[in-house]
């Protein structure tokens, strides 16, 4: 099979260096896997064929497209799943018979290889969940019909990226708490890193601290948002990645390339999420009528525009290392604190000034308010087993496939 000319195009345009606005750790598409003859004699060869076929068109048009074609691979994955589910049912007593074999795209030399239809399955959940991050990236990059002149994301691309983070963040979790429970010890040692527990826990809370960031975002461009809206998204945003790098720390997975480049990304926009955090906090602060309060809010305004600094360096760093990415545009949130803090910090320095010097031993922050959460993963549920495996419809050789169970249950029996 080879890949059509629509698809070699579509590949070409994804060579050049990418932006990255929400991260997708490299992408696993399956690979070649003797379905044939771990279920010859097992199940129908049509069923075979079919398995076989739908998984092999998940591959053809993830390496054709260096997964980029986004809609098709889902609608590939989600005709596979009811197909695959059968496979993990213990009454057919089929898990462990397939060598599923996955890798990462453009680089043969890593490969998994686990005998499990349950591994086999967390790999479709996890792709599906990969490539609905993907798609939100793609609806946050400006393009000519999705950005104004100034390269501001429309309002319903900011929408619909929100709602993709939320159910990638379902796939994740589903991953994480679902599908890692029936995979044996052993099992889960052999699962490739990204797709350990701790990773996909800091992988589905970064996507919630994300939708918080669009959602801060929104708030800022609105004139109905009140302050104390503000600081709560920015708070809660900056709990978010804060618990996602705890996530990964916690995990105790060593920082390979793919891992230290996650790392990297979170403690961007944790220290981005901070400084917004601090900024809100003062700018609610600076309301009040005591003059103590006036000096505590430029004490987070400072902190703010240090933070802000500390997140450009962190941002290149992340950008640096393997895989390259651009540098991306300074928008929203962080576009509105570079414009408003250079003159915040000016005006208030002429009135305060004094009052900081007098009292620059003391450095303690005020301590940032903390709120419950509001964003929580999408619930994700499997789709119901595909109709195809009932048995009762099964022939083997001419003999009922429930009956051929049925004897070799009573051989196993009597021997």
């Amino acid at each position: 099979m080879g890949c059509s000319t629509s698809l070699l195009r579509r590949n070409k345009k994804m060579a050049a260096v990418p932006e990255v606005i929400v991260f997708v750790p490299a992408l696993q598409v399956p690979s070649a896997s003797e379905l044939q003859r771990a279920l010859q004699g097992l199940v129908p060869p049509s069923l075979i064929e079919r398995l076989t076929a739908v998984r092999d068109r998940i591959t053809l048009v993830a390496e054709c497209t260096n997964g980029s074609a986004v809609t098709e691979l889902k609608h590939a994955l989600e005709e596979y799943l009811p197909l695959l589910l059968g496979l993990t049912k213990k009454e057919f007593g089929l898990d462990e018979l397939v060598d599923f074999k996955w890798k990462y795209l453009g680089d043969k030399r890593k490969e998994t290889c686990i005998s499990s239809s349950w591994f086999e399955l967390l790999s479709v959940i996890y792709m599906l969940g990969l490539l609905t991050l993907s798609e939100a990236n793609s609806l946050l990059i400006p393009n000519e019909h999705s950005a104004s002149e100034d390269g501001a994301i429309s309002g319903d691309s900011t929408k619909n990226a929100v709602d993709l983070l939320l159910k990638a963040s379902g796939y994740l979790e589903f991953c994480a708490r679902s599908i890692l429970a029936n995979l044996s010890s052993e099992i889960k040692k052999k699962v490739p890193r990204d797709m350990q527990e701790g990773i996909l826990e800091a992988l589905c809370i970064q996507a919630l601290g994300q939708a918080t960031e669009l959602q801060l975002g929104v708030a800022i461009e609105s004139q109905m948002a009140t302050l104390s809206v503000k600081r709560r998204l920015a708070c809660e945003q900056l709990t978010y990645f804060s618990q996602a790098h705890h996530q990964l720390t916690a995990s105790k997975i060593g920082e390979d390339g793919a891992i230290k480049k996650h790392s990297l990304f979170i403690r961007w926009k944790y220290l981005e999420a901070k400084a917004a955090a601090y900024y809100f906090h003062g700018m609610v602060l600076d309301k009040a009528k005591a003059p103590s309060s006036h000096v505590s809010a430029m004490r987070c305004f400072l902190a703010a525009e240090e933070l802000i600094s500390e997140s450009k360096k962190a941002c290149l760093s992340f950008c640096l290392a393997k895989p390259v990415n651009r540098i991306p545009p300074v928008r929203s949130t962080m576009r509105h604190l570079n414009h408003q803090l250079p003159e915040i910090i000016s005006r208030k320095s002429t009135v305060y000034g004094n009052k900081l010097e007098q009292d620059k031993g003391s450095h303690e922050l005020p301590d940032l308010p903390e709120f419950e959460l509001s964003l929580r993963p999408d619930d994700y549920e499997l789709p119901a087993t595909s109709t195809v495996w009932n048995r009762d419809d099964w022939e083997i050789l001419g003999q009922p496939l429930k009956n051929y169970l049925e004897d070799s249950e009573d051989e196993g029996k009597t021997s």
